[in-house]
């Protein structure tokens, strides 16, 4: 009979991701090798895309803002035993109270509007994540499901605001009215020539800042104890009086705000307007993040940058290796998400068997 131990702390949250996409590179790789490509080469060119080079740099960090938000947006609900599936809409309906206050105060300096477009998307992410928070305290509705219907909800609520009521008369694209330069959030290429041409700003420093709120507040408050004892067991969370659906509606609430802050980057940072699927799937990115980061900051950090050097690896990719195709590309993004996401757990029996193998003394049976 087989013998299994736990896994070191450091095994299960460094070694076991860092095999997992390693192994989704290998497979990755025989893709690659299958239309004749040298799958180095592939990985050199990713890399350099990614790292090498400042405006690469800044789009890597980019990126790594949007699913930093969205990553700890799942993992803060997740401390609390709820799966939320929804910072794709609530990131998207977040980008609606960004747009109205950036326009309502257009033209106010980037230093005031920056503040109110946290606050103002903060809360509308809130409220759309209230709403499935809400109906799993009080009705009992699944949380999973009602984030993700929530998800089509805003898609289609959006595309209506949108191309209805904020479409400015003659203008041919879906698009908002456009956020005058000074109240924009500005691009750190404006204090650092190394991320010139790129659209990395001001808000990477808040996703830097948020990663620190929410350790303090899971490991560090009353609150965030509340959270875990609710999450990991229920029933002495009643006994110990607290209150499960004020604390899920809680919960999820910041959740949503923190989903909500893709939105200020990108709408207040990058496009200057609101656009039609701004958010472009990185709400649904963030749940691979969180499930990769063990709902850990510090891993949420590292799997942010880590499929942020994805995303723009993979467009220095597609440009200097024609032979290798987007749809290619997106399947190797795919494998990683796979390997650390869904089948993240793959590789833990075999290492539990392994350890336990060392760790049997000598002479046993």
């Amino acid at each position: 009979m087989s013998v299994r131990v736990p896994l070191p702390r450091w095994v299960d949250v460094a070694l076991l991701p860092v095999l997992n996409v390693v192994l989704a590179f290998l497979i990755g790789g025989l893709i690659v090798l299958s239309v004749g490509q040298n799958p180095l080469d592939a990985v050199g060119y990713m890399i350099y895309g990614a790292f090498g080079y400042g405006s690469g740099f800044g789009y890597t960090l980019y990126y790594t803002t949007d699913f930093i938000f969205a990553g700890l947006a799942v993992s803060l609900a997740f401390h609390a035993g709820m799966f939320n599936i929804g910072p794709e809409g609530q990131a998207y309906v977040a980008g609606l109270g960004v747009i109205i206050v950036a326009l309502l105060f257009n033209g106010l300096h980037w230093a005031l509007m920056f503040p109110l477009m946290i606050i103002a998307g903060g809360l509308f992410g809130a409220f759309w994540a209230f709403i499935p928070g809400y109906l799993q305290a009080k009705r009992g509705s699944h949380i999973v499901i009602t984030t993700i219907l929530f998800n089509f909800i805003a898609i289609s609520l959006m595309g209506y605001v949108i191309t209805k009521i904020l479409k400015p008369a003659g203008v041919d694209s879906d698009e908002s009215a456009p956020i005058q330069a000074i109240s924009r959030v500005p691009q750190l290429r404006e204090f650092l020539a190394l991320f010139k041409n790129s659209p990395v700003n001001l808000t990477f420093l808040l996703a830097i800042v948020a990663l620190f709120f929410v350790y303090w507040l899971v490991w560090r408050t009353k609150f965030g104890y509340a959270m875990r004892t609710l999450g990991r067991n229920p029933t002495a969370a009643r006994y110990a009086g607290i209150s499960s659906s004020r604390m899920i509606m809680t919960t999820m609430a910041l959740s949503g705000a923190l989903a909500a802050m893709v939105a200020v980057n990108n709408v207040g940072g990058v496009q200057g307007r609101l656009i039609l699927n701004f958010v472009a799937g990185a709400g649904f990115v963030g749940v691979a993040v969180a499930f990769m980061g063990k709902a850990h900051p510090v891993g949420v950090a590292l799997a942010s940058l880590l499929f942020g050097a994805l995303y723009q690896g993979g467009q220095e990719l597609a440009f200097s290796m024609p032979g290798i195709t987007r749809e290619m590309i997106v399947t190797i993004q795919a494998l990683v998400i796979l390997f650390t996401g869904a089948m993240g757990d793959m590789l833990r029996i075999p290492l539990e068997k392994l350890f336990a193998r060392w760790q049997r003394p000598a002479g046993g049976g």
